[in-house]
């Protein structure tokens, strides 16, 4: 199987590529949301959850859905990872916002926005944190 080539590593480009992987992140992350989803509602529809719990279920939707993203994008681009597991997460968010506007005719930040935003920066700071190298000891 033939390797995907990348553009030339010039200046512009190294910001082009962490850019589409970021974005190519964020669509991983939405698709692997909408998927813990439907199995959450699976859960409410067979009575094994019950419906009171959704809004934590929702949360944790974003959390796995951003980390799933964020792995794979901090993966790809290989540097400035914290920066990219956010990016990631709020690409998500913005993913999430946009389905709101289109499912609903309106969406606000009061009606549980703000923790699904906390949700998906988290989730997408997760592997940006654990893919940090340490910084090197001092040699004396």
């Amino acid at each position: 199987m033939k390797k995907k080539e990348r553009r030339p590593e010039e200046l512009g480009s190294q910001w082009l590529n962490a850019m589409c992987d970021i974005l190519i992140g964020g669509a991983l992350a939405g698709v692997t949301a909408i998927l813990a989803l439907l199995a959450w509602a699976v859960l409410v529809f067979a009575g094994v959850m019950p419906v009171g719990a959704m809004y934590g279920a929702v949360l944790a939707s974003c959390v796995l859905g951003a980390l799933t993203g964020g792995c794979f994008a901090v993966r790809r681009v290989g540097r400035h990872s914290l920066p990219v597991g956010l990016g990631v997460g709020a690409v998500l968010f913005l993913l999430l916002l946009t389905a709101g506007f289109i499912a609903f005719d309106g969406a606000s930040i009061a009606n549980g926005g703000a923790g699904i935003l906390c949700a998906c920066l988290c989730g997408g700071a997760i592997p940006g944190l654990l893919a940090r190298k340490p910084k090197k000891k001092r040699r004396r």
